[in-house]
């Protein structure tokens, strides 16, 4: 879907949303770091290339893109809001050690074409939470000890 910021761009156009560096910028950040960052890993982030830059912009941008549907929030288990550019349907999994989230493939249509055809479906989110493969091993090597 994105691909490069030619793509970012014309999708801001299509979505009638005004250019700025600023909300280019964010929505970059997004596309390249599919880390489910926070509002505050993302000023952090671009902070340092852009010093004016405030939170209030990173919140006002990405709740406008939310409303564009180019940009999912997550809140999993926490009240803190991570975001993703909306993709192909997946699921989330939170891990409850290090608190990486990692997606996971997930076919959707099945269940909606049978337990959910007569359910008008706005929103769509699945959620796991556990262990990590490495958070798994690690505590697994500690209590070998």
């Amino acid at each position: 879907m994105i691909e490069n910021i030619e793509n970012l761009k014309e999708i801001l156009r299509a979505k009638n949303i005004r250019l700025s560096h600023q909300r280019l910028k964010v929505l970059e950040y997004l596309a390249q770091n599919k880390t489910h960052p926070s509002v505050d890993e993302i000023y952090s982030e671009l902070q340092k290339s852009i010093p004016s830059l405030s939170r209030t912009t990173i919140y006002n941008t990405l709740h406008m893109l939310k409303e564009a549907g180019l940009v999912n929030v997550l809140t999993i288990g926490d009240s803190e809001a991570r975001y993703e550019i909306i993709a192909e349907n997946h699921g989330h999994f939170k891990c409850t050690s290090c608190e990486n989230i990692f997606d996971f493939s997930l076919s959707v249509e099945e269940i909606e074409s049978s337990d959910l055809a007569d359910f008008d479906i706005k929103e769509r989110d699945v959620y796991f939470r556990g262990l990590c493969p490495d958070c798994l091993e690690s505590d697994r090597k500690d209590s070998e000890k």
